[in-house]
C-alpha cells in the first residue's frame, strides 16, 4: 500500500477525516427450543407465509451455482413474505478458497492498491466466524474490527437475519452484512454475504462488496465460496444474544427521510442530500436527527439498495477528532477537573520530552485546538497535505511518534491553528498517560471513551474498536480518525452533545464548562480561527457562522464534525444535526442548515 492514503489533498483538506474457540461443546444446538429465543429483539417475529417470489440466488443458485458479477443487493434483504425460520445457526461458519475465488472491478484505485492479476487486495481475506441466534437475528461473536492478518483487508462483520423461504426446499436462508477495511486506513468497502443451512450443513457462500465511504478506491467484488459449519453451543451466546436485542431496543425511533416532510410541512427536502451540491452517486447516506427522531435516508450501492442500511459501516475518519478526542477529553475533566486541559504534553509522553524540551510548554487543550506552535508552514492545511504523509502512512508507534514530532517551534503555543492529524493523536496519547498517573483501569483513552460514553449511550457493538498502531487490538488509538459509526451511533453522539448537555439519562459524563465551549455556546471563547478560511477550530470541532437570513434574525454559529472525503455532522442551535456520509470531497451542507430553520429558531 502506497503511503498517504489518509487525508492527502489539499481539496480533500477542505473543511476537514475470528477469534478461536474451543470446539469442546461440539453438539448441535436444540432447534425446538434455540430457533425463537430472544424474541425480544424489535422485528420478530416474522410473520410472512414463507411465500417469496425469488429469481436471484434462489436455492439452486447458493447449491450448485457460480457467482460471475454482483447481483442486486435487495436480493440479500429479508424479503416481505419471510417467515422465521426452520433452524438455528450457531458455532462456527468458515469459507475456504479466498485467495484465489471471486472477481472484482475497479471503479477507482488512485495509487494502485489494488493490484494487478491476482494481487491480495483483490481478494477475501480467510474468513471464520462464529454466530449464534436469536429469533430471526443472525448474531456475530466479534462485531468490532478485527485483525485478519490480510496484507490488505481488516473485517468488521455486522448482525444479519435468518428465515424461511418455501422455495429453499426445507433449507433455511441467512444473510448478514460485513465490510471491508483498507490496514492501516479508515476506508470502509461495505458488503452481504448469503446462505443456506439446515442443522448440520450450509451451502455455498455468496458475498458482494458493492459500496464504499472511501475517496481513493472504488470498486465491485463478487463471489461464490464453499464453506463448513461446525455447530457448537457459542461461549457466551445468552449475553451476546441479550446484548444484542438491548442494543436494537435502544436505537432512536427512525423514520424515512421523506417522513420529515410529513411531520414538519414546508420544509424543503430538496436542500438535504444531493441536494446541497453532493453528487448522489458518491453520497453513502444522510440522515437529520430532530426532537429525537433520526430521519434516515436509504443507503445506495451501484447495485440497489444496501440491504442492511441500519447497520451499515461508516467511516468516522475526522469526525473522529469530535466525537473520540475531544469527548474523551471532556469525559475526562467530568471525572478529574478542569485542570486536565492544562497538563503537559512533555511531562506526559515521554517521546515529546525527548524530542523538544519545550514541549512541557504545550498543553492537552494546545493539542486539542491545533495551536502547539510547531508546524512547517501556517498556510491553511498546507502541512496537512504536503508533510503529513509519514505519519499517516507509518503503522508503528514508533514511526507515527516519530512524524507526529517533526515540527519546528514557530511561536508559542495556543496563538496559531495549524491543522496537523498528528496534535490529535499526541493528545490521545497524553490522555492515557494522565489516566496511568490517575491510577485508572482503563489502559487508554479509547478505553475510557467506550466503557464510560460510548457503552452507556448504547452504541452499536460494530464502534467499541478503533484503529490502533502496529495494526495490533494493543496498539495505540489514532484518535484523529479510525471510528466506524451506523447511523444510530452517529445520531446518539451529536444528541449528547446538542440536545442532552453532555448527560446520559441523569448521569452528567461530560464536562459541562469544556462541552459549552466546543459547542459554541460560551461567546468568550470561540476558539481560534483557521487561517483565511472563515472557519472556527475549538477542542477539536470546527464551527461556522451564519449570517441572519434575508428575513431577518441574527448570526449564530454551528459546531460541526468533519471527516476525510466529504463527511459532515452540523449540529445546530435550533437541536436539530444534519449528517451525511460521502466520498467525492464535496464539504456541502449550509443549504440544509437554512432549510432546518424552518424546524426552530438558531438565535
Amino acid at each position: 500500500m502506497r503511503t498517504p492514503l489518509v487525508l492527502r489533498t489539499a481539496i480533500t483538506s477542505l473543511l476537514l477525516a475470528a477469534v478461536a474457540v474451543s470446539p469442546a461443546a461440539a453438539t448441535t444446538p436444540d432447534v425446538s427450543e434455540a430457533a425463537h429465543r430472544g424474541g425480544a429483539v424489535p422485528g420478530d417475529p416474522l410473520t410472512g407465509s414463507g411465500a417469496v417470489d425469488r429469481s436471484v440466488l434462489t436455492s439452486a443458485d447458493l447449491l450448485n451455482g457460480t457467482a460471475s458479477a454482483p447481483v442486486a443487493d435487495e436480493a440479500f434483504a429479508v424479503p416481505e413474505q419471510a417467515a422465521m425460520p426452520a433452524h438455528t445457526f450457531e458455532g462456527r461458519l468458515t469459507l475456504s478458497g479466498e485467495a484465489t475465488g471471486g472477481g472484482l472491478k475497479e471503479v477507482r484505485d488512485d495509487d494502485n492498491d489494488l493490484g494487478d492479476g491476482d494481487n491480495p487486495a483483490r481478494h477475501l481475506p480467510e474468513i471464520s466466524l462464529e454466530f449464534t441466534q436469536t429469533g430471526s437475528h443472525l448474531v456475530p461473536k466479534v462485531q468490532g474490527l478485527v485483525i485478519t492478518g490480510h496484507p490488505t483487508w481488516n473485517l468488521i462483520t455486522g448482525p444479519g437475519r435468518v428465515w424461511r423461504e418455501n422455495g429453499d426446499n426445507g433449507w433455511s436462508r441467512a444473510s448478514f452484512p460485513f465490510a471491508l477495511v483498507f490496514r492501516n486506513h479508515n476506508c470502509t468497502q461495505n458488503g452481504a454475504m448469503s446462505f443456506l443451512f439446515n442443522r448440520s450443513s450450509v451451502s455455498q457462500v455468496r458475498y458482494q462488496v458493492t459500496q464504499e465511504t472511501c475517496l481513493s478506491i472504488k470498486f465491485d467484488m463478487w463471489g461464490q465460496l464453499p464453506a463448513t459449519y461446525q455447530p457448537y453451543r457459542v461461549h457466551g451466546a445468552q449475553g451476546l444474544r441479550a446484548a444484542h436485542a438491548a442494543e436494537v431496543g435502544a436505537r432512536l425511533p427512525t423514520k424515512p427521510f421523506e417522513q420529515l416532510a410529513v411531520d414538519y410541512p414546508g420544509i424543503d427536502l430538496a436542500r438535504f442530500g444531493a441536494g446541497t451540491g453532493v453528487t448522489r452517486e458518491h453520497l453513502t447516506v444522510y440522515g437529520l436527527l430532530y426532537k429525537g427522531v433520526n430521519y434516515v435516508s436509504g443507503c445506495q450501492t451501484r447495485h440497489g439498495t444496501y440491504a442492511f442500511c441500519g447497520d451499515m459501516r461508516l467511516p468516522s475518519y475526522s469526525t473522529a477528532k469530535t466525537a473520540f478526542a475531544s469527548v474523551a477529553h471532556m469525559r475526562l475533566a467530568q471525572k478529574y477537573g478542569l485542570q486536565v486541559g492544562d497538563q503537559r504534553i512533555g511531562n506526559l509522553i515521554p517521546e515529546a520530552r525527548r524530542a523538544a524540551a519545550d514541549w512541557k510548554n504545550i498543553t492537552l487543550e494546545n493539542a486539542l485546538d491545533m495551536a502547539t506552535g510547531k508546524y512547517g508552514s501556517p498556510d491553511y492545511m498546507a502541512d496537512e497535505d504536503t508533510s503529513m504523509g509519514a505519519f499517516l502512512g507509518s503503522e508503528s508507534l514508533r514511526d507515527k511518534m516519530r512524524a507526529a514530532l517533526q515540527y519546528d517551534t514557530k511561536e508559542a503555543p495556543g496563538k496559531r491553528w495549524i491543522y496537523h492529524t498528528s496534535d490529535t493523536f499526541l493528545a490521545t496519547r497524553a490522555m492515557g498517560a494522565y489516566l496511568d498517573k490517575q491510577g485508572s483501569r482503563h489502559r487508554d483513552a479509547f478505553s475510557l471513551l467506550r466503557d464510560e460514553v460510548f457503552a452507556p449511550l448504547k452504541l452499536s457493538a460494530g464502534t467499541m474498536t478503533t484503529l490502533r498502531t502496529d495494526n495490533s487490538p494493543q496498539g495505540a488509538p489514532y484518535g484523529g480518525y479510525g471510528l466506524f459509526w451506523n447511523t444510530d451511533d452517529i445520531a446518539k453522539v451529536a444528541k449528547l452533545l446538542n440536545n442532552d448537555n453532555g448527560k446520559i439519562g441523569r448521569n452528567q459524563v461530560l464536562h459541562p464548562k469544556v462541552l459549552a465551549d466546543t459547542m459554541q455556546r460560551n461567546p468568550a471563547d470561540r476558539g481560534l480561527p483557521t487561517a483565511n478560511v472563515p472557519l472556527l477550530y475549538n477542542n477539536s470541532t470546527w464551527a461556522s457562522a451564519f449570517p441572519p437570513a434575508a428575513s431577518g434574525g441574527c448570526t449564530y454559529h454551528v459546531p460541526f464534525m468533519s471527516g476525510f472525503g466529504g463527511i459532515t455532522v452540523a449540529m445546530m442551535p435550533n437541536g436539530a444535526s444534519y449528517y451525511y456520509f460521502s466520498d467525492n470531497n464535496e464539504f456541502a451542507w449550509g443549504s440544509a442548515v437554512r432549510a432546518a430553520e424552518k424546524l426552530g429558531a438558531n438565535c
